[in-house]
């Protein structure tokens, strides 16, 4: 696989997936008084925005991604409800997106580096864009922790 395919893949996949997971929480907070909704919802709208982003460069490239797995998917709801019927304040909804927040970064920060001289100037800047995001989230949630 070329470097703009990989790059592009990784891309769609973590935003995707922040789709969900966002998605599955709004719903598991839609019944509670938590303040961090706000924030969730805009982390949705954000990761909805590089899907959107990510399946035109992927359309131009002419590639089809690959999907997660149904059961990475699975395992995912799973934890998150899991871990929200035994605690789901702000503090420890900030924490569990914090934390995947922090995964992402570590990946798309080592898919940057790798492919910084080799993949088209729009998709590292896509890419970047992507680790920004997760930066600035990781801020927005710090005065909930």
């Amino acid at each position: 696989m070329n470097e703009n395919a990989e790059l592009l893949e990784f891309i769609y996949q973590n935003a995707s997936m922040g789709v969900k997971s966002c998605t599955n929480l709004i719903k598991i907070l839609n019944t509670k008084d938590n303040k961090i909704k706000k924030i969730v919802e805009g982390e949705l709208k954000g990761y909805e925005n590089f899907v959107k982003k990510s399946e035109k460069l992927l359309k131009k490239y002419k590639v089809e991604p690959k999907e997660k797995g149904v059961m990475a998917d699975l395992m995912s709801k799973m934890g998150m409800n899991m871990e929200m019927m035994k605690d789901n304040s702000d503090a420890r909804v900030a924490d569990m997106l914090t934390k995947g927040f922090t995964m992402g970064n570590v990946d798309i920060s080592k898919k940057i580096d790798r492919f910084e001289g080799d993949a088209d100037k729009d998709i590292l800047k896509l890419a970047k864009d992507l680790l920004k995001f997760g930066n600035e989230n990781i801020e927005l949630l710090k005065p909930y922790l």
